[in-house]
């Protein structure tokens, strides 16, 4: 359906994600994927561009829907997109416009309810997404009990598996729960072509599943949003409800305030490591930075 080799697909981990990251991955087979929900529409044009121009092969693009996205999914349209996913929100108001282009939609989903929901808009692939993800996570099931639920309720729907993966083990253990494909986004966060800054990184090659904790205190721009994280020096006096100092800078020069929603990237600056440390439970099997197209020939030994 997606028009890839192999059932692995990069998530789309926010300002993390570049076009060298997802052309690496559709490069190696799987399915690799922009972020672009908060870019401009010349912006989503540049990002999909360069990222033709190192890949032939599928790639999707990801829209938050917790704002409006007609705008942009128009942008992505008309630069020929046809794999379009979105995640916490209705999809059923953006399946007409992707049916008109001759794309496909994959909606990201946390609970049963929501994928009865997705599935009777036109959703054309569901993502399980268990409670061991890590970023924003839309429900409390883990993994393969949800996957057993979907596949259940809705087995001519093609399923992705997403939270807690990362090395061929995982992979055949959701194929297994009834994943016709993996998700992954922590993993690829410790890419080579990720734009996730050194800090980031290094905080997730240390920690354990453990070190990951549930909460919404980066809530600021996206307010009331349960996360995953790796616990950090923010939520250590997020109870005490400090006010919102300026803890790093934009490439740019703009000020990202403390329990922003952003990550670090490696061309921001200050103490990054007071950002939101998106993170699953994989982490514990995450011990190095490797090229995507490395980690994609690996993780294709679960198939």
């Amino acid at each position: 359906m997606l028009g890839i080799e192999l059932p692995i697909v990069q998530a789309p981990i926010g300002n993390a994600a570049t076009p060298e990251l997802a052309a690496a991955v559709s490069n190696a087979g799987g399915l690799g994927m922009l972020s672009i929900s908060s870019s401009a529409p010349a912006q989503i044009s540049r990002l999909i561009h360069a990222t033709r121009a190192i890949t032939p092969r599928p790639f999707g693009v990801n829209l938050v829907l917790e704002w409006d996205q007609h705008e942009r999914l128009r942008a992505a349209l008309n630069e020929g997109s046809k794999i379009i996913s979105t995640f916490w929100g209705d999809p059923a108001g953006y399946v007409p416009a992707v049916r008109a282009a001759g794309g496909l939609l994959i909606h990201t989903v946390g609970s049963v309810a929501d994928a009865a929901s997705a599935v009777a808009a036109g959703v054309d692939v569901i993502v399980a997404q268990g409670v061991e993800a890590g970023g924003h996570v839309c429900g409390e099931t883990p993994l393969t009990q949800l996957l057993g639920q979907i596949a259940a309720a809705f087995p001519a729907v093609p399923l992705i598996g997403a939270g807690g993966i990362a090395d061929a083990s995982d992979v055949a253990r959701v194929r297994k729960a009834g994943a016709d494909a993996v998700w992954l986004g922590t993993r690829f966060v410790c890419s080579v072509e990720a734009n996730a800054a050194e800090i980031y990184q290094q905080k997730i090659i240390a920690a354990q599943a453990g070190d990951t904790i549930m909460a919404t205190v980066f809530s600021r721009g996206w307010p009331d949003a349960p996360h995953r994280v790796l616990r950090n020096s923010t939520l250590q006096i997020a109870a005490a409800a400090p006010s919102p100092d300026i803890v790093a800078h934009s490439k740019r020069g703009s000020p990202i305030e403390r329990f922003a929603f952003a990550l670090p990237t490696k061309d921001m600056t200050g103490d990054l490591e007071a950002m939101a440390l998106y993170a699953g439970h994989s982490v514990e099997r995450i011990h190095d930075i490797r090229p995507a197209a490395e980690l994609v020939r690996s993780l294709a030994g679960g198939l």
